[in-house]
């Protein structure tokens, strides 16, 4: 079967025969993907990928180590080959550069387990230690079909300090109970996808999940395809400590200056903290607004023992704000019937009195900061479960057990600098 290639220029159709790549391995070349740190400012490690140059082209080898219909054997051999060209080039990095070698998981487990690794040992006596060595895996199949054995494979790995890293997350379809079981070193987030802004609060949702997974076993985000620089701010803001793409710096046949980006990085961090301080600014401006806007009305308003003509009441006052108010004791027990803005009136959801949302994160966290502290606050950013948009919710103590939360409309949000 012919296996067809890119022109580097423009789109041309080419069939080779795996066979002939193997024939021709002089022309399978590794290049140099840069990956920058946040802490640092520079170079950390590359990521080696595979180029197969002829006269005329450069040729991604990413398609064709991916392509299920070549034989495995014709694979291994490419990356094996691939590999060793790309330590006789890293002996000449510092001793602290990392280097990322992709594998995907199914061929690597095919395989005698010493195979890599007794590579990897011929370079080591060479200057490049075990423990600069990132082994970047990809999975083509679930993970439940070996999980056991990947488990075993990886902990053997560990043993001589090499690191693991998990490739192309970033969708919502990840395991992450298992991909914790596994206790990987890097967790690596595809930014492709995030184009434009649009998919922020999708990501948002995604990102929350693996941030938390990745301070649960003390692992490293690393994110990638970075083409755009609000995708490297979307980076640095989500915990990112890794960055790539070519946004930042192309993969080349060469090692480049460790430090060619580090005034531009340093540039960068300093915009998108200015920026962030400028967000909580509003932020903490628009809190302290609400919560003076809330006491002023309690002062003026008696807070009725049913509650619902205080909400109908107040509902009027947030018209152009708010489009869902409730009211929760202590435990997450609504108290009342939901008074929701549809259609520009507002109505009475009663189907909602006596549901409990303490399983909601935060919940319960920002209770205590209420009590604790007698103010309101205002949530971060989510999805409305409901109405599908993005939203906050402000929530304030009415009494020593139960709670206001206004659902704060995106329309609100959206005119107002910092909120979204």
């Amino acid at each position: 079967m012919g296996y067809r290639i890119k022109s580097l220029d423009k789109w041309e159709c080419h069939f080779m025969e795996p066979l002939e790549i193997l024939q021709d391995s002089k022309q399978i070349m590794p290049y140099f993907f840069p990956i920058f740190s946040a802490d640092e400012h520079r170079i950390i490690g590359y990521e080696v990928i595979g180029k197969f140059i002829t006269e005329n082209n450069e040729i991604d080898l990413k398609s064709f180590l991916a392509d299920e219909s070549i034989p495995e054997e014709y694979l291994n051999k490419v990356d094996d080959i691939l590999l060793e060209k790309a330590l006789e080039h890293a002996i000449q990095m510092k001793d602290d550069v990392m280097i990322y070698i992709n594998r995907n998981v199914d061929l690597l487990l095919n395989q005698d387990s010493e195979h890599l690794l007794n590579i990897l040992k011929k370079y080591e006596d060479q200057g490049i230690a075990l423990d600069r060595i990132v082994i970047s895996m990809t999975k083509r199949t679930p993970i439940d079909d070996d999980f056991d054995y990947l488990d075993h494979f990886i902990s053997y790995y560990r043993t001589y300090g090499i690191k693991i890293a998990i490739d192309n997350l970033g969708e919502a379809n990840n395991n992450l109970e298992q991909i914790g079981k596994l206790a990987p070193n890097i967790l690596r987030i595809d930014l492709k996808a995030l184009r434009s802004s649009s998919n922020n609060h999708h990501y948002q949702e995604i990102l929350y999940s693996l941030s938390m997974l990745a301070r649960k076993i003390g692992a490293t985000l690393l994110f990638e395809n970075i083409d755009m620089d609000f995708q490297l701010q979307f980076a640095w803001r989500n915990g990112g400590r890794y960055y790539q793409g070519d946004y930042l710096h192309k993969a080349g046949s060469v090692f480049v200056d460790r430090d060619i980006l580090k005034e531009k990085l340093k540039e960068k961090c300093h915009q998108f903290i200015t920026y962030e301080k400028k967000k909580l600014h509003s932020l903490h401006t628009i809190t302290e607004k609400f919560n003076e806007t809330m006491t002023e009305y309690l002062q003026k308003n008696h807070v009725y023992e049913s509650y619902v003509p205080f909400l109908t009441k107040l509902a009027t006052k947030l018209d152009h704000v708010a489009f869902r108010l409730y009211i929760c004791n202590e435990d997450g027990f609504q108290q009342t019937p939901n008074i929701f803005k549809k259609n520009k009136n507002w109505i009475q959801q009663d189907e909602y009195l006596h549901k409990n949302w303490s399983w909601r994160p935060y919940f319960l966290e920002h209770i205590m900061r209420m009590k604790s502290n007698k103010k309101g606050l205002l949530s971060d950013l989510y999805t409305d479960i409901e109405t599908g948009e993005t939203i906050r919710t402000f929530s304030f103590p009415l009494t020593a057990t139960e709670y206001l939360f206004a659902d704060l409309s995106y329309d609100f949000l959206y005119e107002r600098d910092g909120l979204l």
